[in-house]
């Protein structure tokens, strides 16, 4: 019998046309004669010649060319075929290889794409994507990729010179295409070319990448998650026991980017794999780079010990492909940007974070992405990932597409993606970016340029059921966590549990109290006696969900001024106010959120560019606000009272707020499972208050812990002599009173010394 291939099968691998080229390519028994023999079929287009090579026999075999040139094939008697070479004489090159179809058996099994297609695989990126793996002794690399809608899929890079008709892959019944390639190893960079039902090429890094190029190049790289050597347990633990809710958080927000730059000609890294000394501020130049993660361990984790946060927030570190998006606009989404090192290099930043009891936290971005080329947009050459009808599927204000959530695989890749960021660098929590663009169908959009729901509504159902599932996840797997919205609208119980027909976040932006807070910052002090409403006002609300103060980046950008810029007043008069606003923040129930260079006072807009105004701590009120905040991220961390009650409602308590005459208001904070209790009173006007009495609930000695104008701060200095005693006179309903001097633009944090009151009794 003839062993020949048809010409058209041979067409159809030549012209990249075969949805399964293993049914065509490597070795296949056949019978001939009455007993099995072996024929080897390799499409080599840039060999002359071509042998299959049995190196345990030490035997050649010659391939010829069948109905094409580079089109070689041979048949061997042997009962057994395992483990053969290739040996391709290409021009005066003379090299071996191992064939890519003598290694058949698919590494995603049914099980993982029946997962996958009902939405449901959890660590689908343990499947799909790009990893290296040893096959029948062979090591090299498996290849996989969702990409149902395509009529072809080939992998390109550097080991196959960029040739698509290389390495063409394999199509599974779902839609995920497949290949091992061997010898292939980690570092190394590729693409999937992807050909649409009409042959058109599109070149696509992998969803599902690891690694990608620094920018402007846009390959992903073969990467290794799992060798770097975690030093964490202990925090791992821990926090797994802990609930985030009853613990003190104070989140510095930064952009890596733009925090502080090297020096250009200083090398991100020492010959021995050390952090080189990064210049100081005053020696950068122009040609500044950014810092790498490792370095940014070094600078920024004393810097925020220093200040006394709990935790890092970073603006998205997902791979983008522009700068100036701050990066808001992902391309890849399971991939730390290369801009500041590897993988590892941000394991290891997150790592030295906990080893210093500091949380990471990770702004995550699942409500749009760019059109760029290389993304996820018309991925396969079909609307993949996006809505096909740009009434639901494209956010014209951010130029980007919107990810199509009713679809079980794009939710599969966002849910996993979540869960990957905790799971293979060990963050602690997620801000979950724009929830109320994804949460509503009309978001941003004019009369006719939305789709409402089945039921005729504007809510997008599919998002919301997304985000549970999301949060569903993330608790199951990691307790202790945190997922926190960036929500902006009056949609109901963002933060409460799932199983009560919440989204599951366990915190929310309090855009509001932001509102208000700037606000009533902005007016000059005398009008703000008609305005007490905008303190107040965030306490009716309070209780409705489990709420986080932020400040964050977005008010210090596009004209909006840096916070000290918002406020009137001579310099003395903006930074006791940022100390007042401060305060008041962190006495107010709900976690807290700082963006870079407020600790400081910085009187520019942030610049996503440059660094910030390091210079300004060479003047004292800076360094003073510096200090002031510091010491207010201790008291707030060492006091129960001001953490753990935050969303209970014993745990505030108004001693009056009605004084809009003064702008004064005061209030107790009550520690949970605890007799411990603090005194807030703040004036927020220029006026110093002297003989000011408010109520108390005991008689005794209270301390004063904080004094925002003291003159350590940059204040008048102007206070209690460090505390005062309670008199037996009645105020504001309470039996006992303190007779107070109110700083001018200041906040008193008092506490009952309990130990000093019993020595005097």
């Amino acid at each position: 019998m003839s062993i020949t291939i048809a010409p058209e099968q041979v067409e159809r691998i030549v012209w990249n046309q075969h949805q399964d080229p293993f049914e065509v390519l490597g070795a296949h028994a056949i019978e001939q004669d009455g007993k099995t023999v072996w024929v080897v079929r390799a499409y080599l287009p840039s060999a002359d010649s071509a042998w299959v090579v049995l190196p345990e026999e030490r035997l050649e075999y010659q391939m010829y060319s069948v109905h094409n040139p580079h089109f070689f094939e041979c048949t061997i008697d042997t009962p057994e075929l395992t483990n053969y070479q290739l040996r391709l004489l290409e021009g005066d090159r003379d090299r071996v290889i191992y064939d890519p179809y003598a290694f058949r058996s698919p590494r995603i099994t049914d099980f993982d794409l029946h997962l996958f297609s009902e939405g449901n695989h959890h660590r689908i990126y343990e499947k799909l994507g790009a990893h290296a793996t040893e096959i029948n002794g062979v090591k090299g690399v498996y290849f996989a990729v969702w990409a149902p809608n395509a009529r072809n899929v080939s992998l390109l890079g550097d080991f196959n010179y960029w040739d698509g008709r290389k390495n063409q892959m394999r199509k599974g019944a779902t839609g995920v295409w497949e290949l091992f390639i061997p010898e292939v190893k980690v570092g190394d960079s590729y693409k999937y070319e992807i050909k649409n039902q009409d042959g058109h090429i599109y070149e696509k890094s992998d969803p599902y990448g690891f690694q990608q190029e620094v920018r402007p190049k846009t390959a992903s790289i073969v990467a290794d998650l799992d060798t770097y050597q975690w030093q964490d347990s202990q925090w791992m633990e821990q926090r797994r026991h802990s609930d985030p809710l009853t613990q003190p958080i104070s989140v510095y927000e930064v952009h890596l980017g733009s925090w502080l730059h090297g020096a250009s000609e200083t090398p991100a890294t020492a010959p021995n794999g050390e952090s080189e000394p990064v210049v100081t501020v005053s020696e950068l130049k122009p040609g500044a780079r950014f810092l790498t993660y490792r370095e940014l361990a070094d600078r920024l984790i004393p810097y925020v010990i220093e200040l006394g946060y709990t935790h890092i927030e970073m603006l998205p570190i997902a791979e983008h492909p522009f700068d100036g998006s701050w990066g808001y606009q992902v391309t890849g989404y399971y991939a730390p940007t290369s801009r500041y090192g590897s993988p590892e290099d941000f394991m290891y930043f997150v790592d030295q974070c906990h080893k210093h009891n500091i949380g990471v936290l990770v702004d995550w971005v699942p409500g749009h992405f760019p059109k760029d080329g290389h993304g996820l947009a018309f991925f396969d050459g079909s609307h993949l990932y996006e809505h096909a009808d740009p009434r639901k599927g494209e956010h014209k204000e951010w130029g980007t597409l919107v990810f199509n959530y009713n679809r079980h695989e794009v939710r599969n890749f966002l849910v996993a993606n979540a869960l990957f960021w905790f799971d293979k660098y060990h963050i602690d929590g997620i801000r979950v970016d724009a929830v109320a663009s994804m949460l509503y169908l009309d978001y941003c959009r004019k009369p006719g340029e939305w789709l409402p729901n089945q039921y005729g509504g504007r809510e997008n159902l599919e998002a919301a059921d997304f985000l549970r599932q999301t949060n569903h996840v993330i608790f199951s797997y990691f307790p202790g966590a945190l997922s926190i919205a960036e929500e902006s609208t009056s949609w109901p119980m963002v933060s409460w549990p799932t199983y009560m027909g919440g989204l599951g976040f366990n915190l929310k932006w309090n855009m509001g109290w932001m509102h208000d807070m700037l606000d009533y910052f902005s007016m000059d002090p005398w009008f703000r006696q008609f305005h007490q409403n905008n303190i107040t006002f965030s306490m009716w609300y309070n209780h409705s969900e489990n709420f986080m103060l932020a400040l964050s980046h977005d008010e210090v950008v596009h004209g909006k001024s840096n916070i000290i810029g918002k406020i009137p007043g001579d310099t003395w008069q903006k930074l006791a106010n940022m100390r007042c606003l401060f305060s008041y923040m962190f006495a107010h129930p709900g976690k807290k959120t700082l963006f870079m260079g407020m600790e400081f006072g910085q009187w520019s807009e942030w610049n996503v560019w440059g660094d910030l105004e390091w210079h300004l701590l060479e003047h004292s009120p800076h360094q003073q606000l510096k200090q002031f905040m510091g010491d207010l991220n201790r008291i707030y961390r060492q006091e129960t009272a001001l953490y753990t009650q935050d969303f209970a409602e014993p745990g505030f308590e108004w001693i009056d707020c009605s004084d809009n005459r003064h702008s004064v208001v005061s209030f107790i904070r009550r520690a949970k499972d605890s007799e411990e209790f603090l005194i807030v009173v703040c004036n927020f006007t220029p006026q110093p208050h002297s003989h000011y009495r408010i109520g108390v609930p005991e008689p005794g000695f209270y301390t004063e812990l904080i004094n925002s104008d003291a003159r350590e701060y940059g204040g008048s200095n102007m206070g209690n002599l460090g505390g005062k005693w309670a008199d037996e006179w009645s105020c504001h309903n309470r039996a006992y009173s303190l007779d107070l001097c109110l700083p001018p633009l200041g906040v008193l944090i008092l506490k009952l010394n309990r130990e000093k009151t019993a020595t005097m009794q």
